[in-house]
């Protein structure tokens, strides 16, 4: 059986099925780990880890620990009364054809940021109004339609992560700011500072980036190094403001004290920078990397609300939450039919009901002649869960066109 439990209930003869953390937040090889000795318990305390998942059909049992499926209904709950909140206003334009435009928009921007990287690394300055130019276009797309950017920002090849990660974070901020009705200069920093949030990057060995394996302590010091060689970069171009730099110096605080470069607590990490972290933890987990397989979108967004009690701003989070979709475009849901269909728009109705295309046929183990089902409507058919593409072998990004 799975269970949650706090690490000072931790002893040896445990077995952890799951630190519960973020990927960045600890140098184990895996989540997986066998409880030996004290020395492994003071390891996961020290990485600022509060609670894990343990199974106790593998190592020893906590017998008052809440099980998983216990845990899962009251994160279920806390979504329901989010689910209630209504969409944002119709987009301007259609998904299938600003989806168009944004491709041409990654294009650009990926060039963008690698010519920009390259560059840092070579002690070169920051072209700030280049920087500034994409931010722009990629605004005024997330404005036409915000879905056609983000569900196209979750797509990345590993060897290509650290520039697509900085698009997809960028995106994610400018649709974030924009949800929290804030003005457009502040979006169009917040979007720069999204965009640059790992410069710091370029200072770092790509064989600690690119690692497989365990990073040692001097390699994960060396990895968080990269928020401190960042803010020194962004610091020395006098025309980025003071908004990006906080997304930037601030992206992996965590609201309890055990984020870094500061260790920073509640309000002493700026509001941009409790916006980044949420971020930049969400596209970190849906994103494959070379150490791990990527989650499907409803489920990074379970994981950041479950954390929500201790790393993250709650409301923020909440609020991430109704900006994005509890199932965001691009995710592929099981329906009551037994039809696997991929979420293409937010319902009318609220954030359970979204337009879904259908695309296979579970019961019978076929695709099928694809049509789309508004779940808002009555008679319509409803969402069980949300489904892993790779699972059914689908490609979710082309039924979006």
């Amino acid at each position: 059986m799975i269970k949650r439990i706090k690490v000072g209930q931790l002893k040896p003869g445990i077995f952890i099925h799951d630190l519960n953390c973020d990927w960045l937040q600890h140098p184990f090889l895996t989540n997986k780990i066998k409880v030996k000795d004290d020395a492994i318990i003071e390891k996961i305390i020290k990485y600022g880890i509060h609670e894990v998942y343990i199974d106790t059909d593998k190592g020893l049992d906590v017998a008052e620990a809440r099980t998983k499926n216990e845990v899962d209904l009251e994160i279920q709950a806390g979504l329901d009364t989010l689910a209630g909140a209504k969409p944002e206003v119709s987009p301007r334009i259609p998904l299938k054809e600003e989806i168009v435009r944004a491709k041409e928009i990654i294009k650009e921007a990926t060039i963008t940021i690698h010519n920009l990287m390259e560059e840092t690394r070579l002690g070169k300055q920051i072209e700030v109004k280049q920087v500034e130019h994409i931010v722009e276009k990629m605004a005024d797309s997330i404005f036409n339609n915000k879905d056609a950017l983000i569900s196209l920002g979750r797509i990345k090849q590993k060897d290509e992560y650290t520039y697509m990660h900085s698009l997809a974070v960028c995106a994610l901020l400018i649709s974030f700011a924009e949800h929290l009705n804030l003005d457009y200069e502040t979006i169009k920093a917040v979007g720069v500072g999204g965009l640059l949030h790992d410069i710091g990057k370029v200072k770092v060995p790509e064989e600690i980036l690119n690692k497989k394996g365990a990073l040692s302590e001097e390699e994960f010091y060396k990895m968080k190094a990269h928020v401190f060689h960042g803010c020194a970069i962004l610091e020395q171009n006098a025309g980025i403001c003071e908004t990006s730099i906080c997304v930037a110096a601030h992206h992996h605080e965590r609201l309890d004290g055990t984020g870094y470069p500061g260790n920073l607590k509640g309000d002493e990490i700026s509001r941009f920078g409790q916006m980044a972290a949420i971020a930049d933890v969400y596209d970190a987990l849906t994103s494959d990397r070379c150490y791990k397989t990527k989650m499907p979108p409803t489920e990074a967004l379970r994981r950041v609300f479950e954390w929500s009690d201790i790393y993250f701003n709650k409301g923020l989070v909440e609020q991430f939450i109704c900006c994005v979709g509890i199932y965001p475009v691009g995710t592929l849901v099981r329906l009551e039919s037994g039809l696997l269909g991929v979420v293409i728009e937010h319902g009318e109705k609220g954030l359970l009901h979204p337009v879904v295309r259908a695309v296979y046929d579970a019961k019978k183990e076929r695709f099928i002649t694809t049509y789309d089902i508004d779940l808002s409507k009555p008679s319509s058919d409803n969402i069980l869960r949300y489904e892993s593409p790779e699972r059914w072998n689908i490609t979710t990004e082309s039924y979006l066109y």
